[in-house]
């Protein structure tokens, strides 16, 4: 069913040194019917390395993931898929960087939001540079390790069309992954607000990486709660007014 012979599927059971190609282990994998850690231990074992996350597949929040990111309170939260689109959130992220659910698929793209919103710039600071510097280093590492997904070359365009210094930064050729470290972001009415930023990869889909800003027990914890309230109550009064015209 895998489209390999017997001798050869055997030899990879015994761990025989044989030229085991991606293509293969995917057919395997399909056919035995393995859930997405099985593959991954698949590939650990006959290529001593582990497979690439497929991004053209569409990832979901689950309930309960969900219900997670909004039990983080105060710590602003999200959720990326490996085309670091955020596709989840909760209140405490909207507080800090806008409604999300007012915004374009495009907009809610990271890299898109690092270059154009001014909101997002503002916030980063004198950070902004090296922030921007890194973002692009991970597109960057993307991009070569998914070069078969046009998503990827649609959207480089795409950017180096609305910046400069998104181009400029691409050019200097830095690949790096994400990195977690205390993060400084500053709000027009709050000042400084210091955060330490813990992010993983959801265990049930590689495809998704949580993010979650811990503010510090600096006054940030407080301004954040200033923030909180009054985005609920700008939500409150928007729903008010919704229901009155309705």
């Amino acid at each position: 069913m895998a489209g390999v012979g017997l001798d050869w599927y055997t030899y990879l059971e015994q761990g025989r040194h044989i030229n085991v190609s991606v293509e293969v282990l995917d057919r395997i994998a399909e056919v035995l019917r393995l859930d997405e850690s099985e593959r991954r231990h698949l590939y650990h074992l006959a290529r001593k390395q582990y497979p690439l996350v497929e991004t053209m597949k569409t990832s979901k929040v689950t309930p309960e993931l969900q219900r997670f990111l909004d039990s983080q309170n105060l710590s602003a939260a999200n959720v990326m898929d490996a085309r670091m689109n955020i596709i989840a959130w909760n209140e405490a992220y909207c507080a800090l960087n806008g409604e999300l659910a007012a915004v374009s698929d495009r907009e809610r793209n990271f890299v898109w939001m690092t270059f154009t919103s001014p909101r997002f710039r503002y916030a980063k600071g004198e950070q902004w540079e090296l922030h921007a510097r890194r973002i692009v280093a991970n597109f960057h590492a993307g991009y070569a390790r998914h070069g078969d997904d046009p998503w990827w070359s649609e959207q480089f365009e795409a950017l180096s069309q609305v910046s400069r210094e998104f181009r400029e930064f691409w050019d200097d050729h830095e690949v790096l992954d994400a990195i977690d470290a205390p993060k400084t972001l500053h709000c027009p009415n709050l000042g400084k607000l210091n955060f330490d930023l813990v992010s993983f990869q959801y265990l049930h889909d590689p495809n998704l990486t949580v993010s979650i800003h811990v503010p510090h027990q600096d006054g940030t914890m407080e301004k954040m709660q200033r923030l909180l309230s009054d985005y609920q109550s700008s939500r409150h009064a928007e729903a008010l007014e919704t229901s009155r015209r309705v």
